[in-house]
């Protein structure tokens, strides 16, 4: 049984080694094109431009795989690190030390997600109808707590953590780098990342399996909320104010870059190195197109033919595997 389980794992990591190769190539062939069409884009200015613009959508779209995987999908994530935003924001207005407003912003965001995840885990409710019902409620709250207006205030202390550098590396890249590696020891390296491939793959066969199903998919969320709220913290820290409008349809992006990645809307398959790069596609090509001087309309084109694309691809090779 386990050798029949070893040898099913290693089919799964080769497919998904052939995937993420066939994502950069992907990646690669926008990089040419744009390079050869604007003298510009290739630049090392703008390739860090690239990179800290793609960053917080792949922070949080580094959850929505989880959850993706597992066989869910989240799209709460906006207001809940509008929210999150907001609740730290407010905390350091009010003068209580940045450490203690950056965890109660965290633990909110998870909160956030062991909410939708207790609902879809418990209540057998859609992943789809709960997060849409979450989406309006957590914006809701976020709106009638700051009456629609901005907070500012923010210690000019918090706001260097993302401004600044290391290396000449932006600080928000290197954060999703470190919590990249941890998503993927997570998935990778750790029996709760077996459990979100298997109860994304078959809920059934993983119950009766002995899979804490219920347990696993609620981490997933939890995962969700508070890679979302650490996306939060770090635009507002960018920014120097937490809007409660923060994260608008920042749910389509993390879905776009998962599924770029190769993440199966179907669960049961999907990578953190995927998910990465397709959120650098998504920031490559804004950019490229941004530079040709194209329409935003013309970008959600773009965005839109890039993601059936990768959904047809990823029909084709499911039905091989």
């Amino acid at each position: 049984m386990q050798t029949v389980e070893a040898k099913s794992a290693s089919r799964l990591r080769l497919t998904a080694g052939l995937r993420d190769a066939g994502t950069l190539f992907g990646l690669l062939v926008i990089v040419v094109v744009f390079s050869s069409l604007t003298p510009t884009f290739l630049t090392s200015a703008n390739m860090l431009n690239i990179l800290q613009q793609s960053a917080i959508n792949a922070c949080v779209a580094l959850g929505m795989t989880l959850v993706i995987i597992s066989g869910g999908i989240d799209l709460s994530v906006g207001p809940t690190a509008a929210i999150a935003a907001v609740a730290a924001a407010t905390l350091m207005a009010a003068g209580v030390p940045i450490p203690l407003a950056v965890l109660a912003a965290l633990l909110i965001g998870a909160a956030a997600g062991a909410f939708n995840g207790a609902l879809v885990a418990f209540g057998g409710l859609q992943p789809f109808i709960v997060t849409l019902g979450t989406l309006s409620l957590y914006r809701a709250i976020a709106l009638i707590y700051t009456g629609g207006n901005p907070i500012f205030g923010i210690p000019p202390e918090f706001r260097a953590l993302f401004t600044g550098s290391v290396g000449g590396i932006p600080n928000p890249v290197n954060i999703v780098a470190v919590l990249s590696l941890a998503i993927w020891i997570v998935l990778n390296k750790t029996p709760l990342g077996e459990y979100f491939l298997a109860v994304g793959g078959n809920e059934e066969a993983s119950h009766i399996a002995g899979v804490p199903v219920r347990r696993v998919k609620i981490a997933a969320y939890v995962f969700s909320g508070a890679l979302a709220a650490t996306a939060g913290l770090i635009l507002v820290g960018r920014l120097g104010a937490a809007d409660p409008t923060l994260g608008n349809l920042w749910e389509l992006d993390a879905i776009a870059a998962a599924a770029i990645g190769g993440a199966s809307l179907m669960g049961g398959k999907g990578s953190v190195v995927g998910t990465l790069i397709g959120a650098v596609i998504l920031g490559s090509l804004r950019n490229g197109l941004t530079l040709l001087n194209v329409q935003a309309f013309y970008q959600l084109l773009a965005t839109g033919i890039i993601i059936l694309v990768a959904m047809l691809i990823d029909r084709a090779t499911r039905g091989r595997e």
